[in-house]
């Protein structure tokens, strides 16, 4: 027997975006399967959700930039709730580095990371819902990098681009089997990472047209509208949330 609720997995969803993402999820009566690569944080993230969760909370933790780790995750969904109904690929890594110093170790765990993981956690998702009756919906995280240059992040600018293209381009292999699939891409994101710089909220504030850098609040509200019912028509889509820094992109530096 099918759950008549909505089943979501996210990954590096133990803080930041994908966190609030799994909460806004959450509250809206969806089970939610946490990933976070570190245990801590998965354990800490599932206590967050739990505190407003309608439905089930599951966290597993580990890489998933692992095709292997990926597989066990969608395997989670189908023997706990025997169904998948929308899968984000918001983990990923950033590794700054000069365009002409850059290592071959970082230029690979980003791709393998950023692309690979979220080609492979699409695959294996798309497997499940296919068979699914009303099929399901992907979001893949980006970045505003993708559109604009940024200094030190040509590898990271170069990975989200792929994740954007590879969703234009599943369109074409999953619309015919009820899946959308589109991407956002945050702007400047004040999180608890991104505090630890004293100058990040001011720098943000004072470049960013709307007068600040988003909340995580601002990008899991679009997230969370890409993947529900309303936008199912929506596919192959972007939607940048960055209080209108890609318009001027003036840089940080």
């Amino acid at each position: 027997m099918k759950n008549h609720q909505k089943v979501a997995l996210i990954t590096g969803a133990g803080q930041g975006i994908g966190l609030e993402i799994a909460k806004l999820l959450a509250d809206r009566a969806h089970h939610i399967i946490l990933n976070d690569i570190e245990k801590s944080l998965t354990e800490e993230g599932v206590k967050e959700v739990l505190n407003s969760a309608k439905g089930k909370v599951l966290g597993i933790s580990g890489d998933s930039g692992d095709p292997e780790f990926i597989l066990e995750m969608v395997r989670l969904a189908e023997s706990e709730f025997g169904q998948l109904d929308i899968a984000i690929a918001n983990a990923g890594i950033t590794l700054y580095g000069n365009f002409w110093e850059y290592d071959v170790k970082d230029f690979m765990e980003v791709m393998r990371v950023n692309m690979g993981g979220t080609f492979f956690l699409a695959q294996a998702s798309a497997m499940m819902m296919k068979d699914q009756p009303n099929g399901g919906s992907l979001l893949f995280t980006s970045s505003v990098t993708a559109h604009q240059s940024h200094k030190n992040l040509a590898a990271y600018a170069m990975s989200k681009a792929g994740i954007e293209m590879l969703a234009k381009n599943l369109v074409i292999e999953l619309s015919e089997y009820n899946i959308n699939v589109n991407t956002i891409a945050p702007g400047a994101t004040l999180t608890k990472r991104t505090a630890l710089d004293k100058d990040y909220e001011a720098t943000w504030s004072r470049i960013t047209p709307m007068g600040r850098p988003a909340s995580v609040k601002d990008v899991a509200n679009a997230a969370v509208f890409l993947v529900s019912d309303e936008a199912k028509h929506i596919t192959g889509q972007n939607l940048i949330v960055d209080g209108g820094w890609t318009s001027i992109s003036p840089s940080p530096y």
